[in-house]
């Protein structure tokens, strides 16, 4: 019993600084979007004398808004060289440096006068979430034991759920959403980066790396033993060394050194269009157009922000139902039955979109959408994205293959961001439309180029990928002879 409560609580020290922060950081920026505005042109006023045109608020917001992507961003890019440096571990403790600083500058910014300063601390706050969204699952799910390892790295997922949840809800105009509060909420980001910095250095390093990387098998049992107690780990440990074994004398790899390998085609493919799916699918827009709906079905205006924590608390609802089936049903059902889904809820969602005013039941109809598009976002694509770089790369690959994802994840954020004002402007009700491309694209991806994932070791894994990414070449090589064949047996 002991030895779960420590990975429990292992999950928790590393998920309340990590991917917590992303949901949290994501949603407390919408609470005070008026008074920031105000804060912005009563600043330039008292510089210049002269009020700033309303273009140019809006120009300055979506700068601040958008900060939090481009330090997304830069903070996946340096992930990857930060884990094989620092350690998985070390690497999140001092990422929350970047959270401290971010709320330092958010703070004390109304008292120092600058609106500049919120900017800045935007895109440290997005530094902060781009390492650990990168980090914590890889740190989690090389810390987990096999059979739980679906579960353990889904927690990312949830902990950026329930991290929206809170955001909206400490975001309140009763808690920190005031006119005269809203400093305070900005900086409130600092609580759980303070609360990893006491809990998790008392947790085990993940015994992966201790081993794989740093060559200690010392500190690796140590590492295991304080996770899994008195457990026989001999099979564990052994899986652990026959991976050692096949990256022998390998360095960990760059970005572009995935890109070039022919042995990981497979493998890279499948993590960029489901990465890029993640963001490209419309989900976050969900959130977007959920104040607009429940305020044509007639829910009065001051009651819209409870409402939206109803949709929040839906990502977080099914994020945690996903996280106790994932290694039931495995990854690809979840993910197939995920974006078939939302296919079709887009559909009816536009339908409704557009009969909005001729019919009376229609808003009711479209909040129903919003729902079940968040639901089934959260069943499946919104976990298991995040599990399966861990997964399909081997030790020395993975590091760059979260840098990857991560930069498509941050880019694609930033994209749909920019772009979505502009898609509902020319395409009206029908602006699901592209969204509902994506989603077919990527089930048609799912089931009839990805193999399953659930209950294998990494080396099972890359057996698999390996006779997809050589399956032309051997059978090529199959025709010439017996001598051939020996030499594509490495």
């Amino acid at each position: 019993q002991l030895q779960s409560k420590i990975l429990i609580l292992t999950i928790c020290a590393a998920g309340i600084g990590g991917t917590f922060q992303y949901g949290y950081n994501i949603s407390i920026i919408n609470a005070p979007t008026s008074y920031i505005q105000m804060f912005m042109n009563e600043t330039w006023l008292e510089r210049t004398g002269v009020p700033l045109e309303s273009n140019v608020i809006l120009l300055l917001w979506s700068f601040t808004v958008s900060a939090y992507p481009l330090g997304g961003l830069t903070g996946a890019v340096v992930a990857g060289p930060m884990a094989i440096m620092l350690g998985r571990k070390m690497s999140l403790l001092l990422n929350n440096a970047f959270v401290i600083i971010a709320a330092v500058l958010s703070g004390f910014s109304r008292m120092a006068k600058s609106f500049e300063m919120i900017m800045l601390g935007r895109f440290f706050t997005g530094v902060n979430a781009g390492v650990s969204m990168n980090i914590q699952p890889m740190y989690l799910a090389e810390s987990a034991p096999k059979k739980l390892r679906g579960a353990v790295a889904l927690t990312s997922a949830s902990f950026t759920a329930l991290g929206l949840v809170l955001g909206q809800v400490v975001g309140l105009r009763e808690l920190l959403g005031g006119e005269e509060s809203w400093p305070f909420l900005l900086a409130s980001n600092v609580v759980p980066a303070l609360i990893q910095l006491t809990a998790l250095p008392w947790f085990p390093e993940s015994p992966r790396y201790l081993l794989i990387d740093r060559g200690d098998e010392e500190s690796c049992i140590s590492a295991l033993q304080k996770l899994r107690g008195n457990s026989d780990l001999s099979a564990e440990l052994e899986e652990m060394l026959a991976e050692q074994a096949a990256v022998k004398g390998q360095r960990a790899k760059n970005p572009w050194e995935l890109f070039q390998n022919p042995a990981l085609r497979w493998q890279l493919t499948s993590i960029v269009v489901l990465s890029s799916a993640m963001q490209l699918c419309g989900n976050d827009s969900m959130y977007f157009y959920a104040a607009y709906v429940f305020q044509e079905a007639g829910i009065p205006q001051d009651k819209i922000p409870y409402v939206v924590i109803g949709t929040g608390s839906c990502e977080l609802i099914t994020s945690v139902t996903c996280n106790m089936i994932i290694d039931y049903a495995g990854r690809r059902p979840l993910l197939l039955g995920g974006y078939i889904f939302m296919a079709g809820w887009a559909i009816v969602f536009m339908v409704a979109l557009s009969h909005q005013t001729q019919i009376s039941w229609m808003p009711y109809l479209s909040m129903a959408c919003i729902f079940a598009y968040i639901l089934s976002f959260g069943i499946g694509p919104a976990g298991v994205t995040g599990v399966l770089p861990t997964e399909v790369f081997d030790q020395m690959s993975r590091p760059a293959a979260y840098m990857i994802c991560g930069s498509l994840l941050w880019f694609n954020l930033f994209l749909v961001g920019t772009a979505f004002p502009f898609i509902v402007k020319s395409l009206e009700h029908f602006c699901y439309i592209p969204f509902l491309v994506v989603c077919i694209c990527t089930a048609l991806y799912v089931g009839f180029f990805l193999p399953e994932t659930k209950g294998k070791s990494f080396l099972e894994i890359s057996e698999e990928f390996k006779k997809r990414n050589f399956k032309a070449k051997t059978r090529a090589a199959f025709y010439k002879g017996p001598e051939e064949i020996k030499s594509t047996m490495l």
